[in-house]
């Protein structure tokens, strides 16, 4: 690389040290020289750890963007600021990775799509789930045709009872909903992404609020306060495209449901399918007889090495580097993360009406 980034991170909290600022760290051509932060010891905390010796911090993430030798901000904050912040930002003449989910509605993430448009800034989403070994993997294969046509999917994101009782993820007013737009964004993202396909037809869901009053109960993260949770435990959605293949979304934070698992996909094709359910396995056909191969995607039989060279936070972070030093399209494009916000809001309004969503109606 022929340039260092000077990085400006905006939100100092779970998201950013656990998976922002450790990648950033692990990139030779990044230096994180910026911090902001409501409560501004978290900010001071982050600079100790991760900054620049001359690294500056912020309560105000305006005064942030009035640096302008700051090249990339990433916007680790609550969804409700997601849009304002990063507009800001891009605005600002600094190119945006904002954390999952894009927005808080669909208006907003169509707003920072044309600010990205506008001001010719890039724009990428933090759908990390992309990067790990498997997901790598299978995209190739869809993307060479193995399945052949995907018509029929399942996108997975089932907690029996894991709700995060920290921060604002029980704040609707803040947050936007639960586990639908928590972990269901990813299941979405991958699947779509999977499918090649981001052209929504109609949406039927149903959010469910009966797991959420109840008092003690058994939670990894202990007992949650029934008086502040105020979005779904869990939700469940059918999309159908345009091109008549169909989408079946669960997600949950709490559920009476034995078989779990998150940001995980199951794609059922004309010529195969695949599914994430225990590991990475194709299915399929051939010379008359059904097989299914689980895919090897470690270096078994070899002491103290998986064959893992890079996790998948930090091949996120390089490839989006990698996308503004030589103005490549980021893996995850504005277009395609608008298309994931305005799948789950139609869920959420269809679970509100009790009638299908219909994308034809949408502007």
């Amino acid at each position: 690389m022929s340039r260092k980034f000077r990085i400006g991170i905006i939100g100092c909290g779970g998201i950013a040290n656990g998976k922002h600022m450790p990648a950033l760290k692990n990139q030779s051509n990044a230096e994180m020289v910026a911090f902001c932060d409501i409560v501004i010891d978290r900010a001071y905390e982050a600079a100790k750890q991760f900054g620049a010796p001359e690294a500056k911090v912020y309560e105000d993430y305006r005064e942030l963007l009035n640096d302008s030798s700051i090249d990339i901000v990433h916007v680790c904050t609550p969804n409700d600021s997601h849009a304002n912040i990063s507009i800001a930002a891009l605005e600002s003449d600094k190119h945006v990775m904002c954390e999952k989910p894009m927005a808080k509605t669909a208006a907003d993430a169509r707003r920072m799509v044309e600010a990205a448009k506008r001001t010719g800034k890039k724009l990428t989403i933090g759908y990390q789930n992309r990067f790990r070994p498997d997901s790598q993997y299978l995209k190739t294969i869809c993307a060479e045709g193995d399945l052949g046509e995907i018509y029929y999917a399942k996108a997975h994101a089932i907690r029996r009872r894991a709700v995060p009782t920290w921060g604002v993820f029980l704040d609707e007013e803040k947050q936007g909903g639960g586990p639908l737009i928590d972990i269901g964004t990813h299941a979405l993202d991958l699947t779509l992404w999977m499918m090649d396909n981001y052209k929504p037809k109609a949406v039927l869901g149903t959010a469910f609020h009966k797991l959420s009053g109840k008092a003690n109960a058994a939670n990894a993260w202990g007992s949650w306060d029934p008086e502040k949770f105020t979005v779904e435990d869990s939700a469940f959605g059918m999309i159908t495209m345009e091109n008549g293949a169909t989408i079946v979304l669960e997600s949950s934070w709490a559920i009476n449901m034995l078989q779990t698992g998150e940001a995980k996909t199951t794609l059922c094709g004309t010529e195969g399918g695949a599914d994430m359910q225990d590991g990475l396995r194709i299915n399929g056909e051939k010379h008359s007889r059904l097989y299914t191969n689980q895919i090897q995607l470690d270096a078994k039989g070899v002491d103290f090495y998986d064959g893992s060279k890079e996790s998948p936070a930090d091949l996120e972070a390089r490839l989006w580097l990698e996308a503004v030093e030589y103005d490549k399209e980021p893996v995850v494009t504005p277009e395609q993360a608008c298309v994931v916000s305005e799948i789950l809001e139609a869920i959420y309004e269809s679970s509100r009406t009790g009638q299908a969503v219909y994308f034809e109606n949408k502007s």
